[in-house]
């Protein structure tokens, strides 16, 4: 094969390669960049006889804010951040410091916690909801204000099951730092909040970004606890009720802006923090 053909077939290679790339990307871009349209849609209602909106307006983010007298997104927007933030402190926590221990620390049931850690990650977290809201109104936080405590207890009380990922990434450090720490008189709890944690920085921002999307776009157990308690309601709950056959129709277009809404907070964290949650991931295959 001459230099020539040779040329002509990687520029026919890539080509194709690059066609099939922009259709796989205007097929995954195409239902976000419509939801962003419909979110500015002035005509109401979900049956309307063009695809793409006629005429433009800013009222269905207005009403999100403003109409607060059958759905109050607000309201609904503050549960779920706060949620949202304990939650993701306190599992982050759990994470990290599980990862440590598992990664740094030599015990007898270490080996059967891993394992028996990997077999309950196959099963699904909503196969336990029934038993875990029963648990939850035996105690008294199915009710109220505490609604809100119970849903930051379900989201964190699990998340130390999920240390692989960041295990992986601690075994990539050199055990010897921490040799070198005990002979110098620190403690196991300071090597890892002074030693550990600063050089796994990408690893601590993956666990963060995580455990904070979780409790931020769950459904399942937000409603399962939640239930008539239209006052602790979360926004993914509220999304929801707006495509309820009694609200569709005057809040289809808000249910479009809300979606936007929710959405930009965590594309933010993503875009300015992609560099630390690759390298993270990356650390996590090398362990």
């Amino acid at each position: 094969m001459t230099l020539r053909s040779a040329k002509a077939a990687r520029l026919r290679n890539n080509i194709i390669v690059h066609t099939v790339l922009a259709i796989l990307a205007f097929i995954w871009v195409f239902p976000v960049l419509w939801v962003i349209m419909t979110s500015f849609r002035a005509e109401k209602g979900s049956y309307v006889s063009t695809f793409f909106p006629q005429s433009f307006t800013l009222d269905n983010y207005i009403k999100l804010f403003t109409d607060t007298t059958i759905l109050n997104f607000p309201k609904m927007f503050m549960n779920t951040l706060i949620i949202a933030i304990f939650s993701c402190l306190l599992s982050a926590f759990y994470v990290l410091s599980a990862a440590y221990c598992l990664s740094r620390m030599k015990f007898r049931m270490r080996k059967p916690y891993m394992n028996m850690a990997m077999v309950l990650g196959l099963f699904p977290g909503f196969m336990s909801m029934v038993a875990v809201y029963f648990i939850l109104k035996a105690v008294g936080l199915s009710e109220g204000s505490l609604i809100r405590v119970a849903l930051i207890l379900c989201y964190s009380g699990g998340a130390a099951l999920g240390f692989q990922i960041s295990k992986g990434f601690f075994d990539t450090i050199p055990y010897s730092i921490d040799e070198a720490a005990l002979i110098d008189g620190c403690t196991r709890w300071q090597i890892f909040t002074r030693i550990t944690l600063p050089l796994s920085k990408p690893i601590v921002i993956y666990t963060v970004l995580t455990a904070f999307i979780g409790p931020w776009v769950d459904f399942i157990f937000a409603k399962v606890i939640c239930r008539a308690n239209a006052d602790q309601y979360t926004v993914a709950i509220g999304l929801w009720r707006m495509l309820e056959k009694e609200y569709i129709d005057n809040w289809y277009t808000s249910f479009a802006a809300g979606a936007v809404l929710i959405s930009i907070p965590i594309a933010i964290l993503f875009l300015k923090l992609q560099k630390y949650y690759v390298d993270g991931m990356t650390g996590a295959v090398k362990g």
